[in-house]
């Protein structure tokens, strides 16, 4: 099983130097051979195969202009290519856009596929010697690639990626009288909201910390200073710097949250009942788009997804188009219109008062319960609902023929 470590790492003045040659290098390299591709498919119609951008590397490094392409690591740049290539992939099937042209201002990359070493806190680099480093974490494996970043910060990390050789925990069978048992009691639905950033269906509602919010106050300041400084000047670098530490503070204090509570809900349950949300069609709302922006809803679910499979537990995600704040968890009757500003509202079938969170929740944890005793996959009920037309399917959401899914 493929896992990985991110540790910060601390280089020698020289050795940031030769990171940022390496980044330059790196850097210059994808530019280059995307708009070689560019070029290519407007003259013929076919873009250029990974293998003979590997190829024309050695070629390059002949050249006058660009010998200093010698100065990297000559995997790094191989990986650059194949990387280059693997995104026009993702592209064509639709799973990301399209390779745009990186920039030398923000978040600078460099991947090195083998042959570095691992000490008790150092980590060594072909071409760049020891460089000091807080593994905080036991790396137990054979190294697979290592990738050293920076961010706007100026701080280093190294993410280690290695194989433990231990398999992939297969979920546990819930089949049958014990398993209903098991995934009765050991199941959660969760509806993720703004007020409140998770409701469980056992009635827990965990509050929405708002870290941009915390910090807004602080960062507007640091934007006035850097607003006044004088371009290209080194008291301006040094408030660009400042602003960086502040949204690098946010990110932090927000995936720490994320961390910690996927990590509780992993553990105290056996299956995760989640909705899939269309985040980029909710962030076109400008009313609440800085609010969801914020919240970190994606990376939370991806969080809870490769948690939950470490420990061979079941993540579920029920289609988008399912009406589950709509629907009495009681009598399951569906209400026609339930606005946003309703927090609360009285089923006129049973005369259930329901909290819209909670009852989202439960029905959630139904409906995946439906599913896994079904065995019809992670595909709800959707009446007068179209069918979504082409683009990949999310990895977490299977289409099913079940009795109440459609496709």
């Amino acid at each position: 099983m493929l896992k990985a470590v991110k540790v910060r790492i601390y280089p020698t003045e020289q050795q940031k130097v030769s990171l940022a040659q390496a980044f330059g290098t790196t850097r210059w390299v994808w530019n280059h051979f995307l708009a070689l591709t560019n070029k290519t498919y407007k003259e013929t119609g076919q873009g250029i195969a990974k293998y003979d951008m590997i190829k024309e590397l050695p070629l390059l490094k002949k050249q006058e202009e660009t010998e200093w392409l010698k100065q990297t690591y000559s995997q790094s740049l191989q990986s650059v290519c194949l990387n280059l290539s693997r995104a026009f992939v993702n592209f064509f099937e639709k799973r990301a856009r399209y390779p745009r042209f990186k920039s030398r201002h923000g978040k600078q990359s460099l991947i090195y596929p083998q042959n570095v070493k691992l000490a008790e806190n150092q980590i060594y680099f072909p071409k760049l010697d020891w460089i000091d480093a807080v593994i905080h974490r036991p790396v137990e494996g054979a190294i697979r690639t290592v990738t050293i970043t920076k961010n706007c910060a100026e701080q280093y990390y190294a993410s280690v990626m290695f194989e433990d050789g231990k398999s992939l925990p297969t979920p546990r069978n819930l089949g049958g009288a014990e398993g209903e048992k098991i995934a009765e009691s050991k199941t959660i639905g969760l509806d993720l909201g703004l007020n409140h950033f998770c409701i469980t269906s056992d009635g827990k509602k965990f509050d929405n910390p708002r870290w941009f919010k915390k910090h807004s106050h602080n960062l507007k300041i640091k934007q006035q200073q850097l607003s006044r400084k004088q371009k290209g000047s080194n008291n301006r670098n040094k408030s660009r710097l400042k602003v960086a530490k502040v949204h690098n503070k946010i990110t932090n204090c927000r995936e720490d949250f994320h961390h910690q509570l996927s990590r509780r809900i992993v553990n105290e349950n056996q299956v995760l009942v989640l909705e899939n949300l269309a985040i980029k069609n909710m962030v076109t709302n400008h009313c609440l788009a800085l609010a969801i922006s914020q919240v970190g809803w994606g990376q939370f679910c991806t969080m809870l997804k490769y948690k939950a499979e470490q420990e061979g537990k079941i993540y579920l995600e029920v289609d988008r188009f399912f009406p589950s704040s709509k629907t009495c968890h009681v009598c399951l009757n569906q209400v026609g219109n339930l606005p946003l500003d309703v927090r609360v509202w009285t089923c006129n079938s049973c005369q259930t008062t329901h909290d819209r969170d909670l009852n989202a929740a439960i029905s959630l944890k139904d409906e995946g319960l439906r599913l896994l005793a079904s065995g019809t996959g992670a595909t709800a009920y959707r009446p007068d609902v179209r069918p979504s037309k082409g683009g990949r399917k999310k990895s977490t959401t299977r289409q099913s023929e079940g009795r109440d899914a459609r496709i």
